[in-house]
């Protein structure tokens, strides 16, 4: 069971952090500043991790429950 969670929770993560990423590197990129590797990844995760944690998964298990709501009721 444990690792049906972690899995799930795993999961859950990639869906949010896999386009999170995608986009900021797209408008990093677009940007004129041209920054060192580690600044660049500096900026993603001071951006990204708060992001993923407070606000992205939280949004996925919001949609996961109103979809297993919406599946019960049938």
């Amino acid at each position: 069971m444990k690792t049906k969670m972690k899995l799930t929770a795993a999961l859950k993560i990639w869906i949010v952090i896999y386009p999170s990423i995608t986009l900021f590197l797209y408008l990093l990129s677009k940007s004129s500043l041209e920054l060192p590797l580690f600044l660049k990844t500096l900026f993603l995760t001071l951006i990204l991790v708060p992001w993923v944690v407070f606000a992205g998964v939280p949004f996925v298990d919001f949609i996961l429950r109103q979809l297993s709501t919406e599946v019960n009721k049938k």
